[in-house]
Order: C-alpha cells, then sequence, then structure tokens
C-alpha cells in the first residue's frame, strides 16, 4: 500500500492548462490532477505511446477531438473518458480532471504532433 500527501504532489502549469502529480514508485499506475482552461495542445494533436489514461471530469466540461476521425465527444461533470495509448487526441474546454495512467505516465511517452 503507499499513501500519497496532498503536500507531496508536483504542481505544474502551462500554455492554457495546470495540474498537480502525485509522485509514486509504481511503475504499474501513477496520478494526476489536470485543469484545463482552452485547448491542449494549442494546434495539432498530442499521444501517449506508453499507457493508458482515464479521466473523471470533476468539474467543468470540455470537448475531446480524435485526429483523422469525425469523432467529437462533448463531456461534462461525472463523465469518464478513456483513451488508448498511441491514440491520437486534442482537448478543448474549461474543465478539472482526476487522471489515473497505467502503466505510469512519463514525460518521455508523452508527444505532440502537428
Amino acid at each position: 500500500m503507499e499513501f500519497i500527501k496532498l503536500e507531496k504532489a508536483v504542481s505544474y502549469s502551462g500554455d492554457g492548462y495546470s495540474g498537480m502529480d502525485y509522485p509514486s514508485d509504481d511503475k504499474d499506475i501513477n496520478f494526476a490532477v489536470i485543469n484545463m482552461n482552452g485547448r491542449s495542445p494549442k494546434s495539432g494533436y498530442q499521444v501517449n505511446t506508453e499507457c493508458k489514461e482515464m479521466l473523471y471530469i470533476m468539474n467543468g466540461s470540455g470537448t475531446i477531438y480524435k485526429k483523422d476521425s469525425d469523432i467529437i465527444f462533448d463531456f461534462k461533470k461525472g463523465d469518464v473518458i478513456v483513451i488508448d495509448k498511441n491514440e491520437y487526441y486534442a482537448f478543448e474546454g474549461c474543465f478539472e480532471a482526476a487522471v489515473p495512467c497505467t502503466p505510469a505516465w512519463t514525460s518521455e511517452q508523452h508527444k505532440y504532433i502537428d
């Protein structure tokens, strides 16, 4: 069992987003809380080459776009989104989400494309 206190969370921010990563030695799963205000990425798409992400929308609403697809999902508080590894996507909206990833997310496997 592992217990990660809020005081150990690492805050980060970028252009239209912010979040808190909860550090863990577990390589099978990790956890973050993200806040989005706008589009991410600003242009193009993003992809995780190693992990599957699950987002529980805690507050707000938005849209997720899937590359090379007409599929668009509008989401709101209480919805859950599952993103498979190697799935290209972009977010737009103003929302807060709880995000576990498996295996654990790393910046090395997260890519942006135009």
